[in-house]
């Protein structure tokens, strides 16, 4: 508001609204860029989480599945 108040002494009322009206799209204009990136970066992180949470999942089942075959082996080498 001051700042429209300032230009509407100097420059007119007409012109101060318009260039505050500028000013604001380009302030919006912006923050919606920053805006974009920061979601973009909010789903990399989730991104990223789930991927360690797949490799959790698949080397859980690797050991589970290495384990089970040398069981196997030695179960079968022991009876035959």
């Amino acid at each position: 508001m001051k700042l429209y108040e300032l230009l509407k002494a100097k420059i007119g009322e007409r012109e101060a609204e318009a260039f505050i009206e500028i000013l604001e799209n380009i302030v919006e204009t912006r923050l919606n860029k920053k805006t974009a990136v920061w979601v973009a970066n909010e789903d990399f992180d989730k991104f990223d989480i789930g991927v360690a949470r797949f490799k959790e999942y698949i080397i859980k089942w690797m050991v589970a599945t290495a384990t089970g075959t040398v069981l196997l082996i030695v179960a079968f080498v022991k009876f035959t």
